[in-house]
């Protein structure tokens, strides 16, 4: 049995690797041995490349009538120009496939598992990076930049809000309702540990809703002091907006909101204006902090609820009667109680409860009165 490969006769050809520029000339033949294939030996003693003859394809249009162009499916820019008439009949029986159409590159597939990678970099960026120096910046930011970000942000807020009213949306500073409000804030300030002095708002806007901005600012709006039943809940609710302020989480969520905000200025374009203005609004009004950020102010609210001679059940009250209200994380209007662990929040106020049914209240029935109506 003869094992030796069976080969055509060699002839001249050029070929181009689609490295260099230059033409090599080469010595091509078939050899069939294993399969069938199309062998081109070079000179110099370069070792000889064979191709498949089920990979090779003419490649029309680029040559006279008196030559074949040969190519590989796929990428592979290396070409062979026969110009022997024998030889170019052979490859037409030998390759009954050889004028079929180019398989191009699956451009859709690569052009999605490019959009793909560039969707997942972005995100990794907005989710992980910019978080994790947000959280160092927080640190390193001097109180008065932190004072003048929660300034200028209130003010953005106000705007945003009350794009209707030619002055933005108005605070609301009735003075007996604001001599009521320093009363509860005193009543708590004395075992909060804050850098800067908490600096109380009230806006004339019908949302439930609280939060806290950079440099001290806490906001309540007169939706909130309409819903709530007693200064206790309300009390709850300003010593879980003092931790946040405590704990920085509102200098780290506005920073970590204009890196997001930067990210896709550099994406989409026009980013800067109106849109920037209202993204970082909605995050600071909505302000989900992480559940770590949620469970570490609840324990300090609880601790100072404690401190300052308040029950925290109360606040248990304001989570419950809005999750039988309104049902759990989607139907709720206020970030405090916003999370689908409302429920178990709730137990955690009740068993945190250092002071029972036998307190001080925190204002009289006309100073809660005249808190609850402060915007008139």
């Amino acid at each position: 049995m003869n094992d030796q490969p069976q080969q055509s006769n060699a002839v001249f050809a050029d070929f181009v690797d689609g490295e260099h520029a230059a033409v090599q000339r080469v010595q091509v033949s078939l050899v069939y041995q294993n399969g069938e294939m199309l062998r081109i030996q070079r000179a110099d003693n370069k070792p000889a490349i064979d191709w498949n003859l089920a990979d090779i394809r003419s490649i029309p249009d680029q040559a006279g009538q008196t030559a074949v162009v040969l190519g590989l499916d796929g990428d592979f820019p290396a070409r062979v120009i026969v110009t022997d008439a024998v030889l170019a009949r052979q490859l037409d029986l030998a390759c009954p496939d050889l004028r079929r159409r180019h398989k191009a590159p699956d451009v859709m597939r690569r052009l999605a598992i490019l959009t793909a990678a560039a969707i997942a970099s972005v995100a990794v960026i907005i989710f992980v990076l910019i978080p994790i120096m947000a959280n160092q910046l927080a640190t390193l930011l001097p109180v008065n930049g932190e004072r003048a970000l929660g300034d200028s942000t209130f003010e953005q807020i106000k705007a945003a809000l009350g794009e209707n009213e030619q002055f933005g949306l108005q605070s609301c500073e009735r003075a007996d309702g604001l001599a009521s409000l320093d009363k509860m804030m005193a009543r708590l300030s004395p075992g909060a540990d804050i850098p800067y002095d908490i600096r109380m708002h009230v806006l004339n806007h019908d949302m439930v809703n609280a939060f806290a901005l950079p440099g001290g600012h806490i906001v309540l709006f007169k939706g909130l002091l309409t819903d709530v039943r007693s200064a206790e809940e309300l009390a709850g609710i300003l010593a879980h907006e003092m931790a946040h302020v405590e704990n920085r989480d509102p200098t780290r969520l506005a920073l970590r909101s204009a890196g997001s905000v930067g990210v896709l200025g550099l994406l989409l374009g026009d980013f800067a204006g109106g849109a920037a203005v209202l993204y970082l609004t909605e995050s600071l009004i909505q302000a989900q902090y992480s559940r770590g950020a949620e469970a570490a102010a609840d324990v300090y609210a609880h601790a100072l609820l404690g401190e300052a001679g308040v029950p925290s059940t109360p606040m248990a009250d304001f989570f419950l009667r809005i999750l039988e209200e309104q049902g759990d994380a989607e139907g709720l209007v206020s970030h405090l109680s916003s999370h689908p662990e409302a429920r178990a929040r709730a137990d955690a106020a009740i068993a945190a409860d250092r002071v029972g049914r036998q307190y001080d209240p925190v204002l009289s029935q006309r100073e809660w009165q005249d808190l609850r109506y402060i915007c008139g």
